[in-house]
């Protein structure tokens, strides 16, 4: 393994540049899925009830693979040159090569975004297990940040194999923090956000945030330990509040008057990761 060498760096931020083409990809899908999973188990409900309904024909595929990525515009199908990192929006100068409808600058800015904290953890870590571990826990928690952003959902698909991972990692000694830390960290990551929910619920009779908010601090309580929840916490809810009042400010907020506070809570998780519980509680003024 190489220590902390810009060979690790260069190597792993081009694994990063790859691996957000597909981040485009999960963040578009996923929700997607999720739907079309949940209009099916409606149906067959439905279906189970009112026997004289006829069977429905089984809808096309659609999945991270199936169908292929195409123009949301004309339904040109992008063929493999057309989807290179970067490169490709480049020479298609951020447009359709069918249509020249204009293409969203947030793909390039995606893939780059996570070639740069793939890029980070090479250099910080060496090229190893903890650094490809801290890469993978990077990418997950990005994309979270961007699907609870677009829909305001956090999938299960993501949150808790991200909580488990970061267990396990805990339990065989590949990431710096101790196994009992990471346990009662996802422990008081979970139980915290529930019971803000809870006494928020109680009190205004509305629902402040989703279940999806637990397990992904509980998540980042796993990875980082419980020392870093409340400089987390903190944060998320500083910045939260910051965008949440600029934004109400502009008279952008969607309908409901709500911002997602999971992607504060990821910020904060990344933050915690470059620079250390210690040093985000620094920087708030503990």
């Amino acid at each position: 393994m190489m220590s902390h060498t810009t060979e690790a760096a260069l190597l792993l931020g081009l694994m990063g540049l790859l691996i957000g083409s597909f981040l485009n990809v999960v963040v578009y899908r996923l929700p997607k899925m999720m739907e079309l999973r949940w209009a099916a188990e409606c149906a067959e409900f439905q279906r189970s009830d009112e026997l004289a309904l006829p069977p429905e024909s089984a809808p096309e595929p659609f999945n991270l693979s199936v169908p292929r990525s195409r123009c949301p515009h004309c339904g040109h199908n992008i063929r493999w040159f057309e989807n290179i990192p970067v490169l490709s929006y480049m020479a298609l100068r951020g447009s359709c090569s069918n249509c020249s409808t204009r293409i969203s600058p947030r793909y390039p800015a995606i893939e780059l975004l996570n070639a740069g904290l793939f890029a980070w953890c090479g250099w910080h870590w060496g090229l190893g297990w903890e650094a490809v571990l801290w890469s993978g826990f990077s990418a997950s928690v990005l994309t979270l940040a961007l699907i609870d952003w677009d829909t305001t959902l956090l999938p299960d698909d993501i949150t808790l194999p991200l909580l488990w991972v970061g267990l396990c990692a805990a339990s065989l000694g590949l990431t710096q923090t101790a196994l009992t830390d990471a346990l009662w960290g996802a422990v008081g990551g979970y139980l915290s956000l529930w019971l803000v929910y809870w006494v928020f619920k109680l009190v205004t009779g509305k629902e402040g945030m989703g279940y999806g908010d637990f397990k992904l601090f509980a998540a980042l309580g796993a990875w980082l330990g419980w020392q870093a929840l409340l400089p987390m916490i903190l944060m998320a809810s500083i910045i939260g509040a910051g965008v949440g009042l600029a934004i109400k400010a502009k008279g952008q907020l969607r309908e409901g008057n709500y911002v997602p506070f999971g992607p504060f809570l990821a910020l904060a998780g990344l933050s915690a990761m470059f620079a250390g519980p210690a040093a985000v509680a620094s920087v708030l003024g503990f």
